[in-house]
């Protein structure tokens, strides 16, 4: 006769995970985020999106249409500069100068707005020799609209937003699970022993917390003295542990005195297996709380940190420093840069909110299945 075991806390919890679909539609969103990122780390896809392939502030094709601008024909850096833009202050008086010159449909040579090259012959027929350097065709011609639209250099910002999401992901998301798991290791330990290790801890906590969390950041940003995503990861985990270890030590103080906790001492349990495989389970949906509300809390701070210089170097783009980028799109009314950041953001950030709290719920021993 075969003897029958009864199912583990992480089978319960796959169970009541895989019951509930906003979870398992939330957990393909991320798992295709993370996918994605991948596959872009390992230059599979977007390898070329700092090719500048249309021109400057190209529209999305689909606002193009509505517009009637002719989307998907080529257009030149001239053309590009000429368009009217709604939320330019010198739009009237460009609109005025070009019916004054006869020439409405905005080619004319206005050399206050820097039109009239004399090397714009030289420099096309150098883009049509080397057929590089972000053109589309020996023409060197660029293309006037792109799905998702360009940057100022011409850049697919869809390309560019993928490219931003693999610095956002990383130091989103390591960053967190660096301060989650310090500030738990922490926690435990404080929470557990109690006394002169509780008391030690605790010293350490208020320093970190007595000090602004902005000159925290400075200071180790200051200590560390090299830009990088390892450095900004670094900068966010060794800052952000303070809240998980406040709750996991409040935690683990509750358990520690419980029946279950005191039956495994009895049969003669290792204190390091009290604390994390017969404690640890019971207050794990804290620590992915934490983590999910770190997630979101590091990739806003990712952003704080390249407005700040200590952000990610030049030449590494991310969701941050399109954001960053945006801020001054958005007077010349080209918005769709800010579109495509805060959306892939928005996007991830409430899928990995509802698959943490689904896995908070689904991890919870009180929760019946």
């Amino acid at each position: 006769m075969t003897a029958q075991h009864s199912a583990g806390l992480w089978q319960l919890a796959w169970r009541r995970l895989r019951a509930d679909r906003w979870a398992m539609a939330a957990l393909a969103v991320v798992l295709a985020f993370l996918l994605t990122l991948l596959l872009s780390a390992s230059g599979l896809i977007v390898a070329d999106w700092e090719q500048e392939v249309a021109v400057s502030f190209a529209p999305p094709g689909w606002a193009a249409a509505a517009a009637g601008s002719g989307a998907g024909a080529p257009l030149n850096d001239t053309d590009a500069l000429l368009r009217d833009n709604p939320f330019d202050p010198l739009a009237d008086d460009l609109r005025a100068l070009r019916s004054e010159l006869g020439r409405p449909d905005g080619k004319a040579s206005l050399p206050m707005y820097g039109v009239t090259d004399p090397l714009a012959d030289d420099l096309a027929q150098l883009r049509a020799a080397h057929g590089a350097g972000g053109t589309t065709g020996a023409t060197g011609a660029r293309l006037a609209t792109l799905p998702f639209g360009a940057d100022k250099w011409g850049h697919d910002v869809l390309k560019k937003t993928v490219k931003g999401g693999e610095t956002s992901v990383v130091v989103g998301l390591v960053a967190a699970l660096l301060a989650v798991a310090l500030g738990t290791l922490l926690g435990a330990l404080a929470g557990y022993w109690g006394g002169v290790v509780d008391a030690l801890l605790n010293g350490l906590y208020n320093i970190f917390t007595a000090i602004p969390s902005v000159l925290m950041i400075l200071a180790v940003a200051a200590v560390l003295q090299q830009k990088g995503v390892l450095t900004i990861v670094l900068i966010l985990g060794l800052t952000g542990w303070t809240g998980p270890y406040r709750l996991i030590r409040a935690e683990y103080l509750k358990h520690k005195g419980r029946e279950y906790v005191l039956a495994a001492d009895a049969i003669g349990a290792s204190h390091w297996r009290k604390m994390f495989v017969h404690i640890f389970p019971n207050v794990s949906h804290v620590a992915l709380v934490q983590l999910s509300i770190l997630v979101v809390g590091f990739i806003k701070a990712e952003v704080v940190l390249s407005f700040l210089g200590f952000g990610v170097p030049v030449g590494v783009v991310s969701w941050g420093s399109m954001l960053n980028e945006a801020q001054n799109e958005l007077i010349l009314g080209r918005w769709w840069q800010l579109t495509a950041a805060a959306l892939a953001m928005a996007v991830l950030v409430t899928a990995f909110s509802l698959l943490t709290d689904a896995l908070r719920d689904a991890l919870d021993p009180k929760v019946k299945f």
